[in-house]
């Protein structure tokens, strides 16, 4: 979700996952991920070395997050181009997870499907100029989400799709004035 090759990740680990994050190898799979490892990849209890080696800066602590699931984590990162992304999810069991919230907003998606992340102003066209974008392209919307932090402020829509989103679809949705950031999240068949 951050589209940029991470360089520093802050990483707050809560509830339970603070209680035994370290011992289960919570923090090792966290830091193999953001290097882009797959679950069955040989490297993930060596990702602390990888990752310096690779120039990724980190820091694990706790933190108290409230309204989450007991597994649960804030990742606020940087990327080498500069982008960030402070994101909540959540650990659900079986394998699932859930993002709980982006840069401080509110939303409720699994990462299971293709998805769209779209940063706005709040005002009237934003969604009408997304799901036009979408609908040009052929690409089915199976769930969207609104959600603001306060009238007028600052949006966040996600959708999720039946295809995978093309990369052209964020630079025509980043020249809306409007549109603040634009994330393609397309999911890997394993």
């Amino acid at each position: 979700m951050l589209d940029d090759r991470p360089v520093k990740a802050d990483i707050g680990l809560s509830g339970s996952f603070a209680s035994t994050g370290k011992g289960h190898g919570t923090d090792v799979a966290i830091i193999a991920g953001l290097l882009g490892m797959k679950t069955d990849d040989e490297r993930i209890p060596h990702s602390f070395e990888i990752a310096r080696e690779q120039g990724l800066d980190f820091n694990i602590h706790e933190v108290q997050l409230k309204n989450v699931h007991p597994n649960a984590v804030q990742l606020k990162l940087e990327g080498e181009h500069g982008r960030t992304l402070d994101v909540i999810g959540e650990s659900i069991g079986g394998g699932r997870i859930n993002i709980r919230s982006i840069d401080g907003i509110t939303v409720n998606f699994s990462g299971d499907m293709d998805t769209l992340i779209v940063h706005d102003k709040d005002m009237p066209g934003s969604a009408s100029a997304i799901t036009t974008a979408l609908t040009q392209r052929n690409i089915n919307i199976a769930t969207i989400q609104l959600y603001r932090d306060v009238k007028g402020g600052k949006a966040v829509m996600v959708c999720e799709c039946d295809e995978p989103i093309p990369d052209d679809i964020r630079t025509w949705l980043s020249s809306i004035d409007q549109i603040l950031k634009v994330t393609i999240f397309n999911r890997e068949d394993d």
